[in-house]
């Protein structure tokens, strides 16, 4: 699969270079931990810059809090999106941003961010799109799925900081819109992409995504992902907690 890192590398009509925060697992090419990535997590050192370590996906779960859901009383429109985007000026709100981030090939930018033309690999079912239109803007972890999962009531601020995060290249992901669909607002005990090669990735972005953010997990979900674990020896997840 192609790694993520591409995910966030902008076009030249697009906006400046977000901050990255995946790296490659090295591994020889066409094997299982060719196609996996890592996600980073900031270690505070004191007297020296921050340094990322890395996180075996085992270690990473474990970590996750875990709670019952509570969906009573979730609406969508709780988390403001989509807002202007990173770059309040370029016309573009933040799911075309994100379009823009992760084409592999460039789309033409016209007024109102217009997009013509350009080429996309949706990671969820392998796919190459080449019409903005046919995409979705993902949440990883979906809206309801994270309204489940705060163990203390957000603030609006906090869910539109969410439901429009840049500042992470994992929270927000462009896919077919089929995929998506196929997956709504699904846990990983509920749904997988249709890609297998890239269910190692998805179980370490998901659970570097909840830990951002200092969201819960429920049992079935833990188990699900402990599951996907035993067959990702050498996944790693890495990740920035949210402000």
């Amino acid at each position: 699969m192609i790694i993520k890192l591409m995910r966030r590398g902008l076009p030249a009509l697009a906006l400046a270079a977000l901050p990255l925060l995946a790296t490659t697992v090295p591994a020889a090419a066409d094997t299982p931990a060719a196609k996996e990535t890592t996600l980073t997590q900031l270690v505070p050192v004191q007297g020296a810059a921050a340094v990322r370590a890395p996180l075996a996906l085992f270690e990473a779960i474990d970590r996750l809090p875990v709670a019952e859901e509570h969906r009573a009383g979730y609406k969508r429109d709780l988390y403001k999106h989509w807002n202007r985007g990173l770059n309040a000026t370029d016309g573009c709100d933040t799911r075309r941003e994100v379009i823009l981030a992760e084409a592999v090939g460039a789309p033409q930018v016209a007024a109102g961010c217009k997009l013509t033309g350009g080429t996309w690999r949706s990671a969820y079912d392998n796919l190459v799109v080449t019409d903005a239109a046919r995409l979705d803007v993902d949440h990883f972890v979906p809206l309801a799925e994270v309204y489940d999962s705060e163990q203390t009531p957000w603030s609006a601020a906090r869910r539109e900081a969410y439901a429009n995060d840049q500042n992470s290249p994992d929270t927000l992901i462009a896919v077919s819109a089929a995929s998506n669909r196929s997956k709504s607002d699904k846990d990983p005990a509920e749904w997988l992409p249709s890609d297998g090669s890239y269910h190692c990735t998805y179980a370490a972005t998901w659970v570097g995504t909840k830990l951002r953010w200092d969201l819960a997990v429920d049992e079935n979900e833990r188990q699900a992902l402990l599951g996907l674990a035993e067959d990702c020896p050498t996944t790693t997840v890495v990740y920035e907690p949210a402000p």
